[in-house]
């Protein structure tokens, strides 16, 4: 009887066994991946900064500061999907200056950034380096 057994173990483990091997560029289906969701959000805290200047409300200001510290995390979130699950070695070795990009574009949505300040400046400065990586991305969906 056990030595039946293993030869089922086998047919069932052959069965099992993929047919095909397939690689993928990244975790998912690629398409799925875009700056934009950084950019938006990054867009969104700008705007926040600019209605809070423009508004002396105690309780405005309150709640811009709020939102726009959660619109900031979500650019945080967003680039490090990016950098962690969309760009592979390949792009780092082809865009040196990639990693140090993501570094600092995640640092202008943090607490050194746009979530712990209220400065224009800042958001602006943020969006700049999204457009970078946007730059970078659109090459390498070309390649």
């Amino acid at each position: 009887m056990i030595h039946n057994e293993g030869r089922e173990s086998q047919v069932l483990l052959k069965l099992l066994r993929p047919k095909t091997t397939v690689s993928a560029h990244c975790d998912l289906p690629c398409g799925v991946y875009d700056p934009a969701q950084a950019r938006i959000e990054a867009e969104s805290v700008k705007a926040i900064a600019e209605k809070y200047a423009a508004n002396e409300d105690p309780e405005f200001r309150a709640r811009a500061i709020l939102i726009k510290e959660q619109r900031s995390q979500l650019v945080k979130e967003h680039l490090w999907v990016l950098w962690t699950d969309y760009f592979k070695p390949p792009h780092f070795e082809k865009y040196p200056h990639l990693h140090q990009l993501f570094n600092e574009a995640t640092k202008l949505a943090g607490a050194t950034g746009t979530k712990g300040s209220m400065d224009v400046g800042v958001a602006e400065q943020l969006l700049a380096k999204i457009k970078e990586i946007d730059e970078i991305f659109k090459e390498t969906k070309q390649g």
